[in-house]
């Protein structure tokens, strides 16, 4: 008899998170809503557009394949092909919902080419998450039991993970401070409380990077079953990544490593140093450690000054699907180490028992 389908819980998560920053993308910055005086679906008829590139077509192709790719073993107790299709429907309906969605807004452009071209990248990545997402999250996979050997067991170690690979996503908003996550300005206009000043600029960064590598990392630790350095070397090699990437592509001219400033490298030894000494301290304080370090980051970066010195390409941040990734991935930085706190709070941040620590 063939083997029970199993769904995914981790691959629902994440299909989720993906939904939500999908629909914020589109739809940024929800300001201006107002009636067109036009049917909602008129766009769904219009000739094709004069301005589109063949970057806009494969950006709105490939953008929304996780979304899909995800939702596959996130229905997996269905039959494969019922999966796919729904999948498929999913995919289709989210893109046609937000397109509609913006004709209410004065800085969006509905397309019925945007939701071909997602209909597309849902058909790609529900077909790919058919081959290869149901193996990859399936109960015998490499990365199943890598998560439940290493990883706290139940919602609160799937929830964990979605919870760091947002924290990457928060490292791609080019304008940033390393690390820096939680600054409620720009969400809400609020005013800078400081003006530039180079020698403490410096010290604050610092502050800002030690803190916040320093909650990073002791916010890993409380998801891990069994203490291992090198998932969170990893961790942050990956997000020191995601910000050389970010710096190259958004910054005029391109320099990678824009990131590397006196403050982020004084931070970035200073929390290494401090995150190896708390890591030592036992498991139950880890939590505590974690939220202190989050509301102190937080804190500095809502103080710190703006950096004159940072040569954003505004243009670039400003066009098409650049300004969808930007408010997404803005939004995201914005809102991280709130949930890392409620995360902290709701599972606890106890377990598990330092027996396993050493493991």
């Amino acid at each position: 008899m063939p083997s029970p389908r199993h769904s995914s819980p981790l691959a629902a998560y994440f299909a989720a998170a993906i939904g939500i920053l999908i629909v914020y993308a589109c739809l940024h910055p929800f300001t201006g809503w107002r009636n067109p005086g036009l049917p909602v679906f008129d766009f769904l008829s219009a000739p094709w557009p004069r301005y589109y590139t063949w970057v806009d077509l494969v950006v709105n192709v490939i953008g929304i394949v996780p979304f899909s790719f995800a939702l596959v073993p996130a229905l997996g107790r269905l039959p494969r092909v019922l999966a796919v299709l729904l999948a498929i429907l999913i995919t289709a309906s989210l893109s046609l919902s937000v397109e509609t969605l913006q004709n209410f807004l004065p800085t969006r452009v509905s397309s019925n080419v945007d939701v071909g071209c997602n209909t597309i990248g849902g058909i790609l990545g529900a077909l790919a998450g058919a081959r290869w997402g149901s193996g990859l999250f399936a109960p015998t996979s490499g990365l199943t039991r890598w998560r439940q050997r290493r990883i706290v067991p139940g919602h609160s170690g799937e929830i964990g993970l979605v919870l760091m690979g947002l924290w990457l996503l928060t490292l791609l908003t080019p304008e940033s401070l390393l690390f820096a996550t939680g600054d409620l300005r720009r969400l809400f206009d609020l005013p800078t409380p400081l003006q530039f000043n180079p020698t403490r600029f410096v010290k604050v960064e610092a502050a800002i990077t030690t803190s916040q590598l320093l909650a990073v990392g002791l916010t890993a630790s409380c998801i891990m079953r069994r203490f291992s350095p090198w998932p969170l070397a990893a961790l942050v090699l990956l997000g020191l990544g995601a910000k050389t990437l970010a710096a190259a592509a958004f910054f005029s001219p391109g320099d990678p490593f824009h990131w590397m400033t006196p403050g982020g490298q004084i931070g970035l030894a200073a929390g290494a140093a401090l995150l190896g000494v708390c890591l030592l301290l036992p498991k139950r304080s880890h939590g505590m450690l974690a939220g202190m370090a989050l509301l102190v980051g937080t804190a500095l970066v809502n103080l710190a000054p703006e950096n004159p010195f940072l040569p954003s390409d505004v243009e670039l941040i400003r066009h098409g699907n650049f300004l969808n990734f930007h408010g997404l991935t803005q939004l995201t930085a914005s809102l991280w180490p709130f949930a890392a706190f409620a995360y902290l709070g709701l599972t606890g941040a106890s377990a598990p028992e330092d027996k396993g620590r050493r493991s």
